[in-house]
């Protein structure tokens, strides 16, 4: 299992880049996983369905199987947020996990920057990154740059980069 992180800040176009990137990936033959961390709560069940009762009746762990897929959610229940290799040892093998956050992680990361947007890179200040996607062709100065639509190129680097786990 090989990891490499996409970083930027909000709105910069992480989910569109990994939209192409996931399926150029695939399309070489590899299987891709994907740890999104979020600083925010989420919700992926819903209000009124059996395993959210489960699950607010105290369940720590409730595993969801149907047809087409199989959800585990765990509630952390005032817990400490885990470290990405606990997470990592809960995937299934797979060739590449993409990893979206953990921006103090030690592994190499990809920034996505838009120039339009008026916002800082996170580059230098983050560690990890080793280059950055970006829209502007003056941008990034002292680091790798990449054309962020250039999703073929993109998918080179990640690949020569990943780091093994």
């Amino acid at each position: 299992m090989r990891i490499f992180g996409i970083a930027g800040h909000s709105g910069m176009g992480k989910t569109t880049l990994l939209e192409r990137l996931i399926p150029e990936i695939r399309s070489r033959g590899l299987s891709v996983s994907l740890i999104k961390h979020s600083h925010k709560n989420i919700e992926i069940d819903h209000p009124g369905k059996d395993s959210f009762r489960l699950r607010e009746a105290g369940c720590t762990e409730v595993l969801l199987l149907g047809k087409e897929r199989w959800a585990l959610m765990h509630e952390l229940r005032a817990q400490a947020e885990p470290e990405l290799d606990y997470l990592l040892d809960r995937l299934q093998a797979c060739d590449l996990v993409l990893i979206e956050g953990f921006k103090s992680g030690a592994f190499p990361k990809l920034e996505v920057w838009r120039s339009g947007l008026g916002v800082r890179s996170l580059w230098p200040d983050w560690p990890g990154i080793v280059a950055i996607a970006c829209d502007a062709p003056s941008a990034a100065a002292g680091v790798r740059r990449l054309d962020l639509m250039d999703t073929q190129s993109i998918a080179d680097f990640v690949m020569a980069q990943a780091a093994q786990r």
